[in-house]
């Protein structure tokens, strides 16, 4: 069994400034999909580091809004309809992924339509910078010991651990970890392999929606589900919530190998 590394969640205090883990872990998360955009920028006509930027920025409020208004609505929706006003309070934590994502969607249709670019041709430039974000904030909510795992069945799990956040202090998955590996660094190198050569359009966004659905679907199996309720007997909502990601996803491969648009390279439609 592993100790839990007790980290202050204040990363940086100067004065009454404090600077928490997890804000950072967003900073971060930003930032190296800023930089991976704009590297992307190089090898792609029609795209500039100011549209990055100006992209990020849209994402940003997107993954803030969505995330909290998702949050809020799939897991908290009769505390919602006794206090409307907790979904502003957002000091109180309560971020959903699947909500974030929504509000990324919706976020780029506005991008879109200031850079007359089409909603996929945006997506799959960007999706491949998204992994690198989500291995960030899991490594926040290890260092802040939330969303921790389900209880290990044998106490001598080399990786079980206890969280000092746990009421039960139970040795439990450390499955913020499953998830950054998962979702975050091997979904990051498999997508930037792939988008590395033209493929067609649909495709990128496709393996993303296959590939996060399916990490996290398994990685559910490990993790305690929020508010420790199950969907059904055996799945959680979160699993519950990949599944049209894996199954759409698997629907717009197939369509991207038969229409064949190309956005970029020696292949692409004139």
């Amino acid at each position: 069994m592993l100790s839990y590394p007790n980290i202050d969640p204040v990363a940086i205090a100067i004065g009454p400034l404090q600077v928490h883990w997890y804000g950072l872990m967003y900073l971060l998360a930003f930032l190296f999909a800023w930089g991976l955009a704009t590297y992307r920028t190089k090898s792609r006509d029609g795209w500039t580091p100011d549209m990055v930027s100006d992209l990020i920025f849209y994402g940003a409020l997107g993954v803030v809004v969505g995330g909290r208004v998702g949050y809020v609505f799939f897991y908290g929706f009769e505390q919602f309809l006794a206090n409307p006003l907790w979904l502003f309070q957002v000091w109180t934590g309560g971020m959903s992924f699947h909500g974030g994502f929504l509000g990324v969607m919706i976020a780029m249709l506005f991008w879109c339509k200031k850079y007359q670019k089409t909603w996929f041709q945006t997506l799959d430039f960007i999706a491949p910078c998204v992994p690198t974000g989500l291995m960030f904030g899991r490594i926040g909510n290890f260092i802040g010991g939330e969303l921790y795992g389900r209880q290990v069945t044998d106490p001598n799990f080399a990786l079980g651990m206890i969280f000092p956040t746990d009421p039960l202090q139970l040795v439990r998955h450390p499955s913020q970890l499953y998830q950054a590996l998962c979702e975050g660094l091997i979904l990051f190198i498999v997508l930037w392999w792939f988008s590395s050569k033209p493929r067609p359009r649909y495709a990128v966004s496709a393996l993303f929606l296959i590939g996060y659905g399916l990490a996290r679907f398994v990685v559910e199996f490990f993790r305690e589900p929020d508010n420790g309720q199950l969907f059904i007997s055996w799945m959680s909502k979160g699993q519950f919530l990949s599944l049209p990601m894996i199954l759409i996803g698997i629907w717009m491969m197939w369509y991207a190998y038969q229409k064949k648009i190309y956005d970029w390279g020696p292949l692409k439609n004139s």
